[in-house]
């Protein structure tokens, strides 16, 4: 069985920038999604999310707004 690595959101904020109040406002609206969490209850991510958080700063620098980008990526999603 494969164990695939899960990152904390400090390692996410170090990998991608982002400070943890906008991850943490990704989770709450949507934009990410935790692929678990500890049994202390801290959120844990995958490797998906930083393609993720990719493709929203992308979007972000054509001035969309994060209700548009929300939409974009279901889209995408639906596509696949």
């Amino acid at each position: 069985m494969k164990h695939e690595k899960l990152y904390k959101i400090g390692e996410v904020m170090q990998y991608t920038g982002l400070s943890r109040q906008t991850i943490h406002n990704y989770t709450l609206t949507g934009l990410i999604q935790e692929a678990k969490r500890t049994a202390s209850g801290h959120r844990l991510y995958d490797e998906s999310v930083f393609e993720r958080l990719e493709q929203i700063k992308i979007l972000q620098s054509k001035n969309y707004t994060l209700l548009q980008i929300k939409k974009i990526l279901e889209q995408q999603k639906t596509k696949k």
